[in-house]
C-alpha cells in the first residue's frame, strides 16, 4: 500500500491536517497508561481529550524501554506494579469513548505476548501472522487507530503491517538524525498516519532546547514525505519550535507531561500553553 493511498485513509492523518488547515500545530499528548494510578490515568485521558489533543498516544508499560528516559521509564515501572498491560489498556477502552484519535506506542515483545496469549498460548513462526491479525482486531475493538513500536525495524515489520492493515490500524514509523534520506525512501512506501521525527539520538526527556540537528532531520523528512511530520523527544513548550526553518506539523510531548502529573498537576492545565498563539505554527 503506497503511503499516498494510506494517507487518503487514515484518520490520523486527517486529525494533523485539520489543525495545519488552522495554522497551528497538532498536539499529540503521551501517557504512560495507568500513570500516575489506574485511576487517575482515565482522568487524564479525558482532559486531554477535552483540553485540545488532536492525537492522544497511550504508552503500554513495559520493563525494558530502550527508547524512554527516566521519567517514563519510572511511569511505566509504577504501572507495571499496579498490574497495568497491554490487556488492560484494551479492555477499559472497550467501555470508554474519546473524540481525539488514539495510538498505543509500544515494544515489540509486549504486543507479540499478547497476540499469542490472545490466539491460545502459540509462538510458532508459522502462526506468528494468524496471531497479529488477532492483535489488530483487539486494537480496533478497543478504539486504536494506529501503533508506534521504536524496537521494530523496517525488514522484520511486514507481518506487523500486514495485519495491522486488515483491521485499518496504522503502523506509524520514526525517524531521527541517523535516519539517512536513501533510509527514509525505504520507509517512505509503507508509512502511514503520520511520520514521528525524533529530535535526538538517545531516549525520551524534556531538554532545555533542541539540537541543531533537528532542522535537517525535518528538512529530509518533509522533501521524502507527503505525510505528516510529528515532532517529539524533548518538547515541553512551544517556545522551543520558533525559529525552526522547517516546522513539523504536529509536536508530542511525554516526559513533560508525565513529570506534571507525578506533582500533582491535571492534564487540562497542562495543555493550556499549546491552545493560545503559543501553538500557531
Amino acid at each position: 500500500m503506497s503511503e499516498k493511498k494510506s494517507a487518503a485513509k487514515s484518520r490520523l492523518t486527517e486529525s494533523i491536517l485539520k489543525a495545519r488547515e488552522e495554522k497551528r500545530f497538532a498536539r499529540i499528548p503521551y501517557l504512560t497508561a495507568g500513570f500516575p494510578d489506574p485511576e487517575r490515568f482515565w482522568e487524564s485521558l479525558s482532559q486531554l481529550d477535552e483540553n485540545g489533543a488532536d492525537v492522544i498516544e497511550i504508552g503500554a508499560p513495559f520493563s525494558d524501554p530502550v527508547a524512554d528516559g527516566p521519567v517514563i521509564a519510572a511511569a511505566s515501572q509504577e504501572a507495571l506494579k499496579n498490574g497495568v498491560s497491554l490487556k488492560w489498556i484494551l479492555d477499559g477502552l472497550k467501555t470508554r469513548s474519546f473524540k481525539s484519535p488514539l495510538v498505543v506506542m509500544s515494544y515489540a515483545n509486549p504486543l507479540l505476548q499478547f497476540a499469542w496469549e490472545e490466539a491460545g498460548g502459540s509462538s510458532l513462526p508459522e502462526k506468528t501472522f494468524s496471531s497479529l491479525k488477532i492483535l489488530g482486531e483487539a486494537l480496533k475493538e478497543a478504539g486504536i487507530l494506529g501503533v508506534i513500536v521504536p524496537d521494530l525495524p523496517l525488514e522484520e515489520s511486514a507481518p506487523f503491517r500486514e495485519a495491522l492493515e486488515l483491521s485499518e490500524v496504522d503502523l506509524v514509523i520514526l525517524v531521527g538524525p541517523n535516519t539517512t534520506r536513501f533510509r527514509m525512501e525505504e520507509y517512505r512506501s509503507v508509512a502511514r498516519g503520520y511520520v514521528y521525527v525524533v529530535s535526538v539520538l538517545g531516549t525520551t526527556g524534556v531538554r532545555q532546547g533542541l539540537p541543531p540537528e533537528v532542522e535537517d532531520t525535518l528538512k529530509r523528512a518533509r522533501e521524502v514525505f507527503s505525510l505528516p511530520l510529528a515532532l517529539g523527544f524533548g518538547i515541553k513548550e512551544p517556545g522551543q519550535l520558533k525559529g525552526l526553518s522547517t516546522s513539523p506539523d504536529a509536536v508530542v510531548f511525554g516526559s513533560a507531561l508525565v513529570r506534571h502529573l507525578k506533582e500533582g498537576g491535571g492534564a487540562g492545565e497542562f495543555m493550556k500553553p499549546w491552545l493560545g498563539e503559543g501553538g500557531a505554527l
